[in-house]
């Protein structure tokens, strides 16, 4: 037909199908049953990247044994901690203009729509993965600074300032890769140990489950 057909929308094949002639009219709503009824949904589709890390294997590895309480083959003992972090970007803030109107008996809380809007944050967070305790905070920015003052926080408090070993899960943002990040990291707290996941392959890390939640 020389059409896109992966990117068809359900209204798209009944206007074709009407086009075409193979039918003098037909709503949206028959198609989308009648795809529903093959299995057939055009209207979904899933994201994939391909993972271009050489050492990908070996670094997804590591996260994955980490996850399980193991490092290098050995396991994990009770004063040692994995803590999972990233930066959300770009958060904006909205200030309703009317109050929110409470739940009633037989009604749902009411949220005006309208809102101005207060600029942007971003958000810091920090996920222990076996404690399943989250640290977070509000930064104008990110960067170097911002995720140390986040680091900071955490590892200022127990059980993490007298940890064995703290490790702490990143991906390669500009704020937390390189060898001048580890160097800064582990000359503030010694008993921190950065792990890097593979390039593109942030889904490996646990605190993304967090911010889809968010």
């Amino acid at each position: 037909m020389g059409l896109p057909l992966s990117r068809l929308s359900v209204a798209d094949v009944a206007r074709y199908a009407q086009r075409s002639g193979l039918v003098a009219s037909i709503s949206d709503s028959t198609v989308w049953r009648w795809l529903h009824e093959d299995a057939i949904r055009p209207w979904r589709h899933r994201c994939w990247i391909f993972p271009r890390d050489p050492h990908f294997q070996v670094k997804a590895g590591r996260i994955l044994d980490l996850y399980e309480r193991r490092w290098q083959g050995q396991a994990l003992r009770s004063d040692e901690f994995v803590i999972s972090t990233d930066e959300k970007t770009s958060i904006q803030a909205r200030l309703r203009i009317h109050p929110s109107l409470p739940t009633e008996p037989g009604k749902s809380m009411r949220v005006e729509r309208e809102y101005a809007r207060g600029g942007a944050w971003a958000y810091l967070a920090a996920l222990d993965v076996h404690r399943t305790k989250v640290f977070g905070r509000c930064e104008a920015t990110t960067g170097i600074a911002p995720f140390e003052r986040l680091v900071e926080q955490v590892m200022s408090q127990a059980p993490y300032n007298t940890a064995r070993r703290v490790f702490w899960v990143t991906d390669n943002g500009s704020s937390h890769r390189g060898p001048a990040s580890v160097r800064r990291l582990t000359q503030a707290h010694p008993t921190l140990v950065p792990v890097h996941g593979p390039v593109h392959a942030s889904w490996l890390n646990q605190i993304e489950i967090y911010f889809s939640i968010v």
